[in-house]
């Protein structure tokens, strides 16, 4: 495949519009189309997009798609997979990848079936802390890893849908806390590694939770996760923490450790007596002594991921363990055991690689 490839995005809003602004960075790529119920005008005018559709199973029929953005709340992550797939259209599923292993495993089996590549959207992959985090690793820096911790925290999702039980899948803990569990998976884990027994600790949602009391799901979570090799590794989300978004990573071995800060961690230093613009995602207050973010899209992964993908296509290779559907499978897999750990108020065994 020598021509851009043809790229539909189902969904306008924020994760829509981070998938377009990293294709509009890859000139491989071309976004000829969107699909939603809202915001058409918004996302397509911003970014120049010919075609808009309200019914994305019609833009799989009209388009000739080579690959699709799966932007959509997390409920509908499944159908449009499915449909996808059954049109002959590789597709990307932002996380996580459904709302029940179940669903999971289907979009897996279908798109092996019809020969669809299922690439999983975890942007923690390709952010270029973490990319080199993993060099370090690989290169032996902290000798044989011992125990990770790694979190994604901020005050609170805006998205109806999230905050909804049913169309999320479940609170915090699987709409954020995915991303810690992935990577850790990637570093630790495959099928050589599995995780054995997973601890998990949440708020019961709704009037349970800390915060968030209209929230049918949970607004903090947290879990240990032990290896069959032994290590350990220790994922939390939260939507109580204030101060915008706050991704740490923290890798303990025998021979050194890495401490990764995400997103406060850029290079300007600002102090402004009156409100700036933006500083970084979810941030309550701009005044005063701000970090503001560079290059957030890119610096948080998104840009080269999509990269990725697109050269995954073009190419015809396989995606690699953490981005690709099996992966945001078995992340599923984890945290509804962490889940039902919560419930029980004790350890969950298993084997989930």
């Amino acid at each position: 495949m020598t021509e851009r490839i043809r790229v539909g995005v189902v969904g306008s809003k924020f994760a829509a519009d981070f998938h377009c602004d990293a294709y509009s960075r890859i000139d491989a790529a071309e976004v000829v189309a969107v699909a939603a119920i809202d915001n058409l005008e918004g996302i397509s005018s911003k970014y120049g997009i010919p075609k808009t559709y309200e019914d994305y199973n019609e833009m799989f029929e009209e388009e000739n798609l080579d690959l699709v953005s799966v932007c959509a709340p997390n409920f509908l992550h499944h159908p449009v997979v499915l449909a996808a797939s059954e049109a002959g259209i590789h597709a990307v599923c932002e996380k996580p990848l459904a709302i029940s292993a179940d669903q999971g495993r289907e979009m897996v089996e279908v798109c092996g079936k019809n020969g669809t590549k299922l690439f999983y959207a975890e942007d923690w992959m390709h952010a270029p802390a973490l990319v080199r985090t993993e060099a370090l690793i690989n290169e032996g820096a902290v000798g044989d890893i011992l125990y990770i911790k790694a979190k994604e925290v901020h005050n609170g999702t805006h998205s109806p849908f999230a905050q909804n039980k049913e169309t999320c899948g479940g609170g915090v803990f699987l709409h954020m806390g995915c991303h810690a569990v992935t990577w850790v998976l990637r570093i630790l884990g495959k099928r050589e590694n599995p995780v054995v027994e997973v601890t998990g600790k949440m708020t019961g949602g709704g009037d349970e939770n800390f915060v968030h009391t209209k929230n049918t799901g949970e607004d903090f979570g947290m879990a240990m996760l032990r290896f069959r090799d032994g290590q350990f590794a220790f994922a939390e989300s939260n939507y109580i923490t204030l101060g915008g978004m706050d991704d740490k990573v923290e890798i303990y071995g025998t021979k050194g450790v890495i401490k990764v800060d995400l997103t406060f961690s850029s290079a300007v230093n600002c102090y402004s007596t009156d409100e700036i613009s933006y500083s970084i995602e979810k941030a309550d207050i701009n005044r005063g002594w701000t970090k503001p973010a560079v290059d957030e899209f890119y610096s948080l992964g998104y840009v080269t991921e999509i990269e990725y993908f697109v050269n995954c296509v073009i190419r015809d290779e396989v995606p690699k363990y953490g981005v690709d559907g099996r992966a945001g499978l078995t992340t599923v897999e984890i945290i509804e055991a962490c889940y039902e750990s919560s419930e029980l108020g004790k350890t969950v065994y298993g084997s989930w690689s």
